[in-house]
Parts: C-alpha cells; structure tokens; sequence
C-alpha cells in the first residue's frame, strides 16, 4: 500500500512538470500571436496602449480552454513516455501494477481539470467574450479616448474635424492647428491658430479648444458673406459626440451565454425564435463534447506514450496533438452548421464523439491487453519505411 502511494505520487510529479509547462507555453504563444495583431489594431484606431492588455486578458480564458486538454494529453504523454523510454514502465508492470492502477493519478488531474473547464468554458470564457467586445465598441466609438493622430485630418463625431502639426507635453501643448465645426443648420466655423489646449468645463458633454495666436472664419446661409476674425486668444467650445451604449451581453451572440442560460434556450422552450434556439443548441453541445472528451485523454495519451521496443521514437506526440487539434476544428465545423439547422447537434457532436472514443477504448485495450500489443505500431512502420526511402533520393555525400 506505501510502495504504491510512493508511485502515485512519483507519477503525480513526472506529469505536473510537462502538464503545466504545456499550458504555460501554449497560453503564451497564442497570446504572443494575439498581442502583435491588437497592437495594430489599437493604434489604427487612436486608441490608448494600455487597452491592449485588457483585451488580451480577455482573451486568456479562451485560450485555456483549448490549452488545458492539450496541456493534460501532453502532460500524461510525456510522463508515461519517460517512463516507457526508462523502462520504469516494465518495472512497475513487473511488480503488478495495471494499467488501469496508474490511470488512477492521470484521472485525478483530469478530473480536477474538467471541473476548472467547465468554470472556464460555462462561465468564464461568455463572460470575457462579451468584456472583450465591449472593449472593441468602445475603441471603435472613442469612448476610450481615443489619441488625435498628429498631421492626419481626424474626424471626430459628425461635425468636427481636426488636424494637428506638432503635439508637446502628452497632447496638453498643440502647435499648428487646423479645426472646423458645422452644425445641422448649415453654420460652419473654420479656425487655424498657432498654439492651443484642450480645456475642461462643468459641462461633462462640453470642452473649450484653446487657440493662440489665429484667424477664425465663420460662414452660414443666413449671412451674406463669411465673417472673419484674428485673435490672440479665442475659446472654441466643442460638443462632445454622443457615445452609443454597448448592447447587451447575450442575445444574438450565443457565444457569451452561461451554460444554464443556452440550456433554457435550447431545450428549456425560453427561446423567442427558432435561430436563437438553434444557435443555443448548437453552442451548448459544442461545450458539452469538449468538456467530456477530457475524460478520453488519460487513455489516449498513454496509448500513445509508448513506443515499439528498442525505439526512441517521438510519433505520439504528434498524432495526439494532431488529434486533439483535429477534434477540436471538428467541433467548429460541427457549431457553424448545427446553428443553420442543417444537421441535429446530437449527430454532428456526438457521433465524432462516440466514434473517437471507440478508437481511443481500442488504442487502449491492445496496449494493456495485448501481450506485445502496441497501438500505433503500424504508423511506426509506415513513416519508418517513408523517412528511410526519403534518405535514400537525397544525394550521398561524397567520400573525401
């Protein structure tokens, strides 16, 4: 009982390293390739840099809910291949210990996953979905104050147009200005100055442009000719555009319901229209198979974690990859077409779903049941058979 709650743990420690090193470095290298895609965009849009890391973190709950499978299938391959490569594995297979009876510790990290899953992909991941569209809104209408770009003519709101030279001090210091105003009356006030500030008054709808040192004109249909001034000093007052506000979460984006709310929906007659009910169909079961499939990647990773005797080979590693990633678009394909009607969700998610976890229930039995048996050794062969014919059409280099 001792020896092997010593193995259980010396198995929970060879499987932590490579199960949170994965999710660490899958996490890092999405949001790295996010990160330089939103950097453009908040800078097209005028908008402040510091917005990008609230959209990233937004995003980070998406990410761990494809990272975290990945994450464990590779977490248990890894450890059960080192051991497999040490031949650890025969020695704890020699003193009794099943297959089954070291699953034991792979379960309990997924098990705990799967429960951190469904808190992220039910909850969570809606959420952030609808924080993340939120923070796109509020770029796209300037709600987050968007920065006027220096020497480019900036159209903010639908009467106000602005350009501006050279900007000092952060923007509070402005030289060679370039402002016009209309209104829905006809009236147009066109004002060039050398220097000016923006100014804030009581009116939270209302700011004063400052100018130095210019010349305003102002034209209308009621005057017979534009009117013009020179100053030394003349406040603009500006109306600030109004800012629609950000609709709803939920509604139409079924993405960003909680699992409770897309199961009143779509089974619970909550719907108020027949493309809402199958949007909430098809986005709950896409959850749903993705969640349970966590339940198949003990059993499929240690399938694939040992290789033929008297190889070092790393094929597992990229056929269980290949197969998470590969379920995964399945279940995209299957979401877009079951949110047009055109197949049942339960046939679109849970056949692929029954028919992976047969195979995977397969892998598994030849591996622990049959003597010798190793599942992906026909794959084995085969791409040993391609990289020696590959070696043998490549030039042979010359003897000295």
């Amino acid at each position: 009982m001792r020896e092997a709650a010593l193995i259980d743990r010396y198995l929970a420690r060879n499987i932590a390293v490579p199960l949170f090193g994965s999710l660490i470095l899958a996490a890092m290298l999405l949001v790295l390739d996010k990160m330089l895609r939103l950097f453009q965009y908040v800078v097209d849009a005028g908008g402040p840099v510091s917005v990008v890391w609230r959209m990233l973190a937004n995003l980070l709950p998406e990410y761990l809910g494809l990272g975290i499978p990945i994450g464990l299938m590779l977490g248990v391959l890894l450890a059960f291949r080192k051991l497999a490569l040490s031949s650890e594995l025969d020695a704890m297979r020699g003193v009794g210990l099943s297959f089954g009876r070291m699953l034991r510790v792979p379960y309990f990290y997924a098990v705990a996953l799967m429960v951190i899953n469904i808190g992220i992909v039910g909850y969570l991941e809606p959420y952030t979905r609808y924080r993340y569209a939120g923070l796109r809104f509020d770029l796209n209408s300037g709600a987050l104050g968007a920065a006027v770009k220096v020497g480019e003519f900036n159209r903010l709101g639908k009467h106000l147009t602005l350009r501006i030279e050279r900007s000092e001090n952060k923007g509070t210091r402005l030289h060679g200005i370039f402002v016009q105003m209309d209104d829905a009356k006809g009236m147009s006030v066109a004002a060039t100055a050398e220097h000016g500030r923006f100014l804030s008054t009581d009116d939270p709808n209302m700011i004063l442009f400052r100018l130095d040192k210019g010349r305003l004109v102002q034209d209308s249909p009621k005057f017979s000719a534009p009117r013009t001034l020179a100053f030394d000093s003349y406040d603009l007052p500006i109306s600030l555009p109004a800012i629609e506000k950000f609709r709803t979460r939920g509604g139409t984006e079924s993405e960003e319901l909680y699992m409770h709310e897309l199961w009143r929906l779509g089974y619970g007659g909550g719907a108020t229209s027949e493309t809402q009910k199958l949007m909430a169909q098809s986005t709950l079961n896409f959850r749903m198979v993705e969640i349970v499939m966590m339940l198949m990647l003990p059993l499929l990773a240690v399938s694939l974690a040992v290789p033929p005797k008297r190889s070092t080979s790393g094929l597992g590693i990229f056929v269980g990859i290949l197969i998470v990633v590969a379920y995964h678009k399945v279940n995209q394909y299957a979401e877009a077409v079951t949110a047009q009607g055109r197949v049942d969700p339960m046939i679109a998610f849970w056949v692929p779903f029954v028919l992976l976890g047969g195979m995977i229930f397969w892998m598994y039995h030849v591996l622990a049941h049959k003597p010798g048996g190793q599942p992906i050794g026909a794959l084995e062969r085969f791409f040993a058979k391609t990289a020696k014919a590959v070696r043998g059409l490549l030039p042979k280099p010359r003897e000295a």
